[in-house]
Protein backbone atom coordinates (compact mmCIF):
# COMPACT_ATOMS: atom_id res chain seq x y z
CA UNK A 1 0.00 0.00 0.00
CA UNK A 2 2.80 2.23 1.13
CA UNK A 3 4.62 1.86 -2.64
CA UNK A 4 1.21 2.27 -4.31
CA UNK A 5 0.60 5.76 -2.72
CA UNK A 6 4.85 6.82 -3.53
CA UNK A 7 4.05 5.78 -7.20
CA UNK A 8 0.46 7.90 -7.19
CA UNK A 9 2.09 10.83 -5.36
CA UNK A 10 5.10 10.79 -7.99
CA UNK A 11 2.76 10.67 -11.05
CA UNK A 12 0.46 13.54 -9.38
CA UNK A 13 3.70 15.56 -8.74
CA UNK A 14 5.05 15.01 -12.42
CA UNK A 15 1.63 15.80 -14.23
CA UNK A 16 1.64 19.04 -11.54
CA UNK A 17 4.97 20.08 -12.86
CA UNK A 18 4.07 19.32 -16.45
CA UNK A 19 0.97 21.73 -16.53
CA UNK A 20 3.19 24.05 -14.33
CA UNK A 21 5.88 24.07 -17.27
CA UNK A 22 3.25 24.88 -19.96
CA UNK A 23 1.75 27.58 -17.97
CA UNK A 24 5.09 29.24 -17.66
CA UNK A 25 5.53 28.71 -21.20
CA UNK A 26 2.31 29.99 -22.15
CA UNK A 27 2.52 33.00 -19.95
CA UNK A 28 6.08 33.97 -21.23
CA UNK A 29 4.80 33.79 -25.26
CA UNK A 30 1.95 36.12 -24.03
CA UNK A 31 4.07 38.37 -22.03
CA UNK A 32 6.37 38.59 -25.51
CA UNK A 33 3.42 39.56 -27.23
CA UNK A 34 2.23 41.57 -25.10
CA UNK A 35 5.11 43.60 -24.71
CA UNK A 36 6.08 43.45 -28.56
CA UNK A 37 2.17 45.14 -28.84
CA UNK A 38 2.88 47.64 -26.25
CA UNK A 39 6.27 48.54 -27.77
CA UNK A 40 5.14 49.09 -31.19
CA UNK A 41 2.02 51.22 -30.50
CA UNK A 42 2.60 55.20 -30.85
CA UNK A 43 5.24 56.18 -29.57
CA UNK A 44 6.78 53.65 -30.20
CA UNK A 45 9.73 52.15 -27.69
CA UNK A 46 7.96 53.96 -25.32
CA UNK A 47 5.55 52.85 -22.45
CA UNK A 48 3.46 55.11 -20.05
CA UNK A 49 3.12 54.80 -16.63
CA UNK A 50 0.16 51.75 -16.42
CA UNK A 51 1.70 49.55 -19.13
CA UNK A 52 4.76 49.21 -17.22
CA UNK A 53 3.54 48.44 -14.30
CA UNK A 54 1.23 45.88 -15.91
CA UNK A 55 4.14 44.47 -17.45
CA UNK A 56 6.29 44.13 -14.58
CA UNK A 57 3.38 42.31 -13.02
CA UNK A 58 3.55 40.22 -15.82
CA UNK A 59 6.92 39.58 -15.75
CA UNK A 60 6.41 38.99 -11.48
CA UNK A 61 3.85 36.32 -12.80
CA UNK A 62 6.33 34.21 -14.70
CA UNK A 63 9.14 34.43 -11.66
CA UNK A 64 6.08 33.24 -9.05
CA UNK A 65 5.67 30.37 -11.59
CA UNK A 66 9.04 29.60 -12.04
CA UNK A 67 9.55 29.34 -8.24
CA UNK A 68 6.61 27.07 -7.78
CA UNK A 69 8.20 25.25 -10.51
CA UNK A 70 11.03 24.55 -8.53
CA UNK A 71 9.33 24.28 -5.67
CA UNK A 72 7.56 21.42 -6.88
CA UNK A 73 10.91 19.93 -8.57
CA UNK A 74 12.21 20.00 -4.94
CA UNK A 75 9.25 18.00 -3.34
CA UNK A 76 9.43 15.56 -5.71
CA UNK A 77 13.68 14.88 -5.58
CA UNK A 78 13.34 15.12 -1.70
CA UNK A 79 10.23 14.52 -0.75
CA UNK A 80 9.87 17.86 1.63
CA UNK A 81 8.68 21.17 0.79
CA UNK A 82 11.44 24.07 1.70
CA UNK A 83 9.92 26.96 3.43
CA UNK A 84 12.01 29.19 1.80
CA UNK A 85 11.00 28.35 -1.42
CA UNK A 86 7.76 29.09 -0.15
CA UNK A 87 8.70 32.09 1.40
CA UNK A 88 10.42 33.43 -1.84
CA UNK A 89 7.52 32.33 -3.34
CA UNK A 90 5.39 34.91 -1.34
CA UNK A 91 7.83 37.84 -1.25
CA UNK A 92 7.78 37.75 -4.96
CA UNK A 93 3.88 37.86 -5.41
CA UNK A 94 3.40 40.45 -2.43
CA UNK A 95 5.90 42.73 -4.47
CA UNK A 96 4.12 42.12 -7.83
CA UNK A 97 0.82 43.55 -5.83
CA UNK A 98 2.65 46.44 -4.53
CA UNK A 99 3.68 47.29 -7.88
CA UNK A 100 0.60 47.07 -9.59
CA UNK A 101 -1.47 48.29 -7.03
CA UNK A 102 -2.90 51.77 -8.09
CA UNK A 103 -2.55 53.91 -5.01
CA UNK A 104 -5.37 56.53 -5.99
CA UNK A 105 -8.01 53.63 -5.31
CA UNK A 106 -6.14 51.61 -2.33
CA UNK A 107 -7.41 52.86 1.48
CA UNK A 108 -4.83 53.63 4.52
CA UNK A 109 -5.55 50.22 5.84
CA UNK A 110 -5.01 47.91 2.97
CA UNK A 111 -1.49 49.74 2.73
CA UNK A 112 -0.93 49.07 6.41
CA UNK A 113 -1.66 45.15 5.89
CA UNK A 114 0.75 44.70 2.95
CA UNK A 115 3.73 46.07 4.79
CA UNK A 116 2.50 43.93 7.74
CA UNK A 117 2.76 41.10 5.46
CA UNK A 118 6.04 41.94 4.02
CA UNK A 119 7.36 42.86 7.28
CA UNK A 120 6.24 39.31 8.51
CA UNK A 121 7.41 38.19 5.53
CA UNK A 122 11.04 39.41 5.79
CA UNK A 123 11.54 38.45 8.89
CA UNK A 124 9.96 34.86 8.50
CA UNK A 125 12.77 34.54 5.44
CA UNK A 126 15.26 35.59 7.59
CA UNK A 127 14.34 33.04 10.71
CA UNK A 128 14.66 30.02 7.70
CA UNK A 129 17.49 31.48 6.12
CA UNK A 130 19.39 31.73 9.50
CA UNK A 131 18.50 28.70 10.88
CA UNK A 132 19.55 26.46 7.52
CA UNK A 133 23.37 28.12 8.00
CA UNK A 134 23.14 28.11 11.90
CA UNK A 135 22.28 24.40 11.81
CA UNK A 136 23.61 20.87 9.69
CA UNK A 137 21.49 19.82 7.53
CA UNK A 138 20.94 16.55 9.59
CA UNK A 139 19.61 18.63 12.61
CA UNK A 140 17.08 19.92 10.33
CA UNK A 141 15.42 17.37 8.73
CA UNK A 142 15.68 13.56 10.08
CA UNK A 143 18.70 12.21 7.28
CA UNK A 144 21.13 10.91 9.44
CA UNK A 145 24.57 12.44 10.15
CA UNK A 146 27.71 11.76 7.36
CA UNK A 147 30.64 11.60 9.11
CA UNK A 148 33.40 13.74 9.18
CA UNK A 149 36.69 13.20 8.23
Amino acid sequence: MQKLMKVFERVIISGLIGMMMLAVFVATIELGIILFHELMKPPMLLLDIKKMQEVFGFFLMVLIGLELLESIKAYLREGTVHAEVVFLVAIVAISRKVIIVDYKEITAEMLYGMSAVILALGIGYYCVRRALHSYPRSAITDEPQQPTK
